[in-house]
C-alpha cells in the first residue's frame, strides 16, 4: 500500500500541486476579491518567465525538427497532411457550433450598454500591409516578440530547411539546434516548478475580476459556447484519438492531456501550453520529428476554439442588429472566416481582436457590434484556449497516423 501511495505521488505530484494551487486561488478569487490585485504580480512574474523561455524553445524545437527530419518522412508530406488535418478540424468545430446556434438561437435584444470601448489600432493600414506585417518583420529583433509569433515560426522553419539543405557543412549547426532544444526543454522544466504558485495567483485574479461578468447580459451566448465547447472537447477529441490509435488512443490521450488542459485554462495562452503539449506528445508516442513541427505551428495555425467563438460572435452581432444568421451565404462566409481567424488569432491572452475586426469588416457590420464581440471574445478565452491548445496534440496524433500510412 505504501509503495502504491509513493508511486502515485511520484507520478502525479506536479499535477496535484498545480490543482491545489488553482483550487486555493479560486477560493481567494471568490471570497477575497480585494486581495487578488496583490496576487496578480506573482502570476505575471511566472507568465513572463514562461513566455521568455518559450520563444527560444519554439525556435530550437521547430528548426531542429526540420533540420534533423527523417528522410523517410519528407517535410512536404508532413506539412500537407498537417494542414489538411488543421483545416478539417477547424471546419468541423465551426459546423458543430452552427448546429448549436440553430438549436439554441440568440434573442435579438442583447444589450451593448456598458461595453468597454476598445482601441482598434492600425485601421489606416491596407490589407496588403497587414498581410506583410503578419507574415514578416522588418528587423530581426522584432522576431523575438510574441506579438510576431507567426513571423518567428516562419523564420525558425526556414532556418531548419536551410540547415537540412546544407548537407555535411551544416552538420555542426544541426547538432547545435538539437542541443539547444534539449537545453531549452530543461529550462522550461525549471520554470514549470513555479506553476502551482504562479498559476494559482493568476487564476485567483481571473476568478476575482472576470468571473462575476459571466452571469451578465451575455449569459446565453456564453452558456451555448461553453456547453458546445465542452461537448466538442470530450466527444470529438476522443473521436480524433480513436481515429489515430483506436480504443487505446482515447485513454492514452486523456491521460497525457491533463497538464496541458490545466495550463490552457489557467493561462489563456496557446503559446504557454506548447511545453506541456510537447511532453504529452512524447508520452503518447508521437515522434519528435512530427510533434516538434505540428504542435508549435498549431499554436498559431490551428484553433478549434477560435473557430467556434467566431461563429458565436457572428451570431451575436447579427442578433444585435436584427439580421438573420441562418442564411446560406452568411454561413458559407462564416466558415471561410473561421479558417482565417484560426490563423489570425495569436497564441497570447485576448489575442483574437484582429480576427474580430476581420469578421466585422467582412460582413460590413456597424461599429455598435464591436464592443459585443470584444466582450464575448474575452469571456470565452479560457474554453477557447483549452480547445485551441490541447487540440494540437490530438491533431499531431492524427497527422502521425496518416504519415505512417
Amino acid at each position: 500500500m505504501s509503495i502504491l501511495s509513493n508511486g502515485f505521488f511520484k507520478n502525479y505530484s506536479n499535477i496535484l500541486l498545480l490543482l491545489a494551487g488553482i483550487f486555493i486561488g479560486s477560493l481567494v478569487g471568490l471570497f477575497a476579491r480585494d486581495v487578488v490585485i496583490y496576487l496578480k504580480p506573482l502570476g505575471d512574474i511566472f507568465l513572463n518567465l514562461l513566455f521568455t523561455a518559450v520563444i527560444p524553445l519554439i525556435f530550437f524545437a521547430i528548426a531542429s525538427a526540420v533540420a534533423n527530419i527523417d528522410q523517410s518522412q519528407k517535410l512536404g508530406r508532413i506539412l500537407s497532411v498537417m494542414m489538411i488535418v488543421f483545416v478539417s478540424m477547424v471546419l468541423i468545430a465551426a459546423i458543430v457550433t452552427i448546429i448549436a446556434v440553430w438549436l439554441f438561437p440568440f434573442n435579438d435584444n442583447l444589450a451593448t450598454k456598458g461595453a468597454a470601448n476598445v482601441a482598434l489600432g492600425d485601421d489606416h493600414l491596407g490589407w496588403g500591409d497587414r498581410l506583410v506585417g503578419f507574415l514578416t518583420v522588418s528587423e530581426f529583433n522584432q522576431l523575438l516578440s510574441r506579438e510576431h509569433m507567426l513571423a518567428f515560426i516562419i523564420f525558425s522553419f526556414l532556418v531548419g530547411i536551410a540547415s537540412l539543405r546544407s548537407g555535411e557543412a551544416g552538420e555542426p549547426f544541426r547538432k547545435l539546434l538539437h542541443s539547444g532544444n534539449e537545453v531549452m526543454k530543461t529550462l522550461l522544466g525549471f520554470v514549470m516548478k513555479l506553476a502551482p504558485i504562479g498559476l494559482g495567483a493568476y487564476f485567483a485574479y481571473q476568478v476575482g475580476t472576470v468571473g462575476p461578468q459571466l452571469f451578465g447580459i451575455y449569459a446565453k451566448p456564453l452558456g451555448v459556447y461553453y456547453l458546445v465547447g465542452l461537448f466538442y472537447f470530450l466527444v470529438f477529441f476522443s473521436l480524433y484519438a480513436f481515429i489515430a490509435k483506436g480504443k487505446k488512443g482515447i485513454g492514452i490521450f486523456w491521460k497525457a492531456n491533463i497538464l496541458p488542459s490545466i495550463t490552457a485554462v489557467s493561462t489563456c495562452s496557446s503559446i504557454a501550453v506548447i511545453p506541456p503539449n510537447l511532453e504529452a506528445a512524447k508520452k503518447i508516442g508521437i515522434p519528435e520529428s512530427i510533434a516538434n513541427v505540428v504542435i508549435p505551428l498549431g499554436a498559431s495555425l490551428h484553433k478549434d476554439g477560435s473557430s467556434m467563438s467566431s461563429i458565436i460572435k457572428i451570431a451575436v452581432a447579427f442578433s444585435l442588429i436584427g439580421r438573420p444568421f441562418m442564411e446560406p451565404d452568411t454561413l458559407l462566409l462564416a466558415l471561410g472566416l473561421t479558417v482565417l481567424v484560426s490563423i489570425v488569432a495569436g497564441g497570447i491572452p485576448n489575442g483574437g481582436y484582429i480576427g474580430e475586426m476581420l469578421m466585422i469588416s467582412a460582413y460590413s457590420l456597424p461599429v455598435e457590434a464591436i464592443p459585443a464581440v470584444m466582450i464575448i471574445g474575452t469571456l470565452v478565452d479560457p474554453m477557447a484556449t483549452l480547445l485551441n491548445a490541447t487540440g494540437d496534440t490530438v491533431a499531431a496524433m492524427v497527422v502521425n497516423k496518416w504519415i505512417k500510412r
